[in-house]
C-alpha cells in the first residue's frame, strides 16, 4: 500500500468519526480521492458581457455591444468539475455535437482535471449551450441552441447509435466507481434503458444520484438519492406546488409518493433561497428482514433541514450542480447524509455568491468552514448587524439557552426557530450566568466551545452570550419580532413574555423533543463513569 492509499485510509477514518463539520473536513475529502462517474446531459454556458446605448437604424431594438465573452462547462459538465475541484477522481459520460462548441466544452473539461474520454461527439449534432447577455450586472436575455428537439428521422438515428456507443463506454468506468450521478435535464440525449442495468454493472454498489427534471424516468436505477427542486417535487407527487412558508411539512407529507414512485432510497428536495430539505427512507430492522428498496422507499425516516445564504446576484448559475457534486463527493468518502448535506449547501452558497456559472473547490469549502466563527458576534455587532437586516426587511428571530451539550433536541428546535423568520440569533448563557442557573460542575463546556459549535449550524446566523440572570436586557435592546423556546416551556411561565410583546414582538413555542435533554445526556455519562 503506497503513502497516498494510507492518507486516503486515514482521511476516511476521520471522516466516518465526525460528528460536525470543520475546517479539516474539505481537506480529508480531497484525500480520500473518490472515484465518481457522472453520465450527464453536457452544457456549454457563455456569459457576454456589454452595454446597451443606442437603438438599431432596422427597427427600433436595443443594440448590444459585446464587451467580453466568457464559457464555462454547464449543466453535469458543470458538475463533474465541481466535483474535481473537491479532489474526485472524475470520468464524465455524454453526449456533445462536432463542433466548435463540443470542442470548447471538452477543452475546458480538460483544463479543469475531467477524464473527458466518455464524452462522445455525434455527428453531425449540435453541443447544447446556453448564452447570456448581461449588463452592469443584470441579465437580459439567455437563448439556447442544440440538440433538443432532434425527435424524428435521421436525427434521431444518429443520436442512438451515439446513446449505444455512450453505454458500451460507461460500463467499466461503473464498476471501479465509488459514486455515480445522472444528470438528465430533459434534453433526451441520455439511454433510459441504462437505469435497469446500471447497477448489475458493479461488483459493489457505488452511491446512485439521480439530479433529473423527472427522476421517475431513473426509477429503475433505484437510486439511493434523488435531488428535484419544489416544483419538480411538486410534479413528481402529482400535486400542486404549496405556499413557500409551508415547505417543510409539505415536503414531508409528499415524500412518500416520490420515493414510491422514483424507486429511491433518499430525497432532498432543493428550495432555491430556502436551502434544501433532506428526507431519508425509513430502513432499520425492515431492511433486515428482507424488504426490497422499493417497499422501503414508502416509508420515510428522519429529515434534516438545510439553510441557504442567497444575495441578490443575478447573473449566479449552477448553485444545484455544486450541491450535488459536494454532497456526492462527501456521501463517498463516508460523511453521514444529514452533514454531507450541511456541506452541500455550503459550497451552493459559496458558488451563488460568484458571478457567472461558479465553482466551489477545497479550498473554498474549507475558508468558508473556517469563517463560521465570525458569526459569534458581541452586542454591540449584533444590533449593527440586526438594524441592517432590518432596513432589507428582514424578520429577526431570538432564542436563548445554555446549549452545554448539543444533541439533537436543540437542532431540531433551532432549525424550527429558523423558520419562524429571516435572520436567527442564539443568545447562550456565558459560564457564570450558567453556573448561578445549573448549579456547580456546570457548564461541562466552556462558552467559548458552545458558541463555535452552535455557530457551525447552518440554521443560526448570528451567536452572542450574555451574562445576566435572564436575557431581558438584550431582548429590550434587540426587539426580535419572534421570541421562539423549546417545547419544554410555556409562555405563560416565561418573564420574557411581556416584555417580548412590548417591543412589538411575539412568544413562540417550539415543538418539544423528547428524551432529548442536557441532564438527561450528562446523567447517562456520569452513570457510565
Amino acid at each position: 500500500m503506497d503513502a497516498l492509499e494510507v492518507t486516503g485510509l486515514d482521511a476516511r477514518r476521520r471522516i466516518q468519526e465526525r460528528r460536525s463539520l470543520d475546517p479539516l473536513l474539505p481537506g480529508d475529502i480531497a484525500d480520500c480521492r473518490p472515484r465518481i462517474v457522472v453520465l450527464g446531459e453536457l452544457i456549454l454556458d457563455g456569459w457576454w458581457s456589454g452595454s446597451i446605448d443606442r437603438l438599431c437604424r432596422e427597427a427600433p431594438v436595443p443594440v448590444f455591444d459585446v464587451r467580453s465573452r466568457e464559457y464555462s462547462p454547464g449543466g453535469g459538465a458543470n458538475t463533474a468539475v465541481n466535483l474535481a475541484a473537491m479532489g474526485a477522481e472524475v470520468s464524465l459520460f455524454g453526449l456533445v455535437g462536432d463542433d466548435h462548441d463540443g470542442r470548447l466544452l471538452r477543452n475546458l473539461l480538460a483544463q479543469a482535471g475531467v477524464d473527458t474520454r466518455g464524452v462522445l461527439a455525434m455527428s453531425g449534432g449540435r453541443t447544447e449551450t446556453k448564452t447570456r447577455l448581461t449588463s452592469d450586472e443584470q441579465l437580459l436575455l439567455r437563448f439556447d441552441d442544440g440538440q433538443r428537439g432532434q425527435a424524428g428521422g435521421a436525427a434521431a438515428a444518429k443520436v442512438a447509435e451515439a446513446q449505444e456507443r455512450l453505454a458500451a463506454v460507461v460500463r467499466q468506468a461503473v464498476a471501479g466507481a465509488d459514486a455515480v450521478i445522472v444528470c438528465d435535464y430533459g434534453q433526451e440525449l441520455l439511454p433510459l434503458w441504462l437505469a435497469g442495468e446500471l447497477r448489475g454493472w458493479a461488483p459493489h454498489q457505488p452511491f446512485y444520484v439521480v439530479d433529473a427534471h423527472d427522476a421517475s424516468r431513473w426509477a429503475a436505477l433505484e437510486p439511493d438519492l434523488i435531488t428535484p427542486n419544489a416544483s419538480e417535487a411538486a410534479g413528481l407527487a402529482g400535486v400542486p406546488a404549496v405556499d413557500p412558508y409551508r415547505r417543510d411539512e409539505w415536503v414531508l407529507a409528499v415524500a412518500p409518493k416520490i420515493l414510491a414512485r422514483t424507486g429511491a432510497r433518499n430525497l432532498v428536495v432543493t428550495l432555491d433561497r430556502d436551502g434544501t430539505v433532506l428526507v431519508e427512507g425509513g430502513e432499520g430492522s425492515d431492511a433486515q428482514n428482507g424488504l426490497s428498496r422499493t417497499d422501503l422507499s414508502h416509508r420515510v425516516g428522519q429529515s434534516h433541514r438545510t439553510w441557504a445564504h442567497p444575495v441578490p446576484n443575478k447573473q449566479a448559475s449552477g448553485g444545484g450542480d455544486t450541491f450535488v457534486a459536494a454532497l456526492t463527493v462527501a456521501r463517498a468518502s463516508g460523511l453521514p447524509l444529514p452533514l454531507c448535506a450541511d456541506l452541500a449547501q455550503m459550497a451552493a452558497d459559496v458558488a451563488v455568491h460568484r458571478p457567472g456559472t461558479a465553482v466551489c473547490s477545497t479550498a473554498d469549502l474549507a475558508e468558508h468552514l473556517g469563517d463560521t466563527p465570525r458569526k459569534v458576534v458581541d452586542s454591540a455587532r449584533l444590533l449593527r448587524e440586526v438594524a441592517e437586516a432590518r432596513r432589507q426587511g428582514l424578520r429577526i428571530v431570538l432564542t436563548n439557552g445554555v446549549f452545554d451539550v448539543l444533541h439533537r433536541g436543540h437542532t431540531s428546535y433551532l432549525n424550527q426557530a429558523k423558520g419562524l423568520g429571516d435572520i436567527l440569533v442564539v443568545a447562550v448563557n456565558g459560564d457564570d450566568s450558567t453556573r448561578r442557573l445549573k448549579g456547580p460542575g456546570r457548564p461541562i463546556n466552556p462558552v467559548t466551545d458552545r458558541t463555535a459549535l452552535l455557530a457551525s449550524l447552518g440554521c443560526v446566523d448570528y451567536v452572542t452570550v450574555f451574562d445576566s440572570d435572564t436575557p431581558i436586557p438584550l431582548i429590550e435592546s434587540l426587539r426580535p419580532d419572534v421570541y421562539a423556546k423549546g417545547g419544554d416551556y410555556d409562555a405563560g411561565s416565561l418573564a420574557e413574555a411581556p416584555v417580548v410583546e412590548e417591543c412589538g414582538g411575539r412568544v413562540a413555542i417550539l415543538d418539544y423533543v423528547p428524551d432529548h435533554s442536557t441532564s438527561a445526556v450528562v446523567g447517562r455519562i456520569q452513570t457510565s463513569l
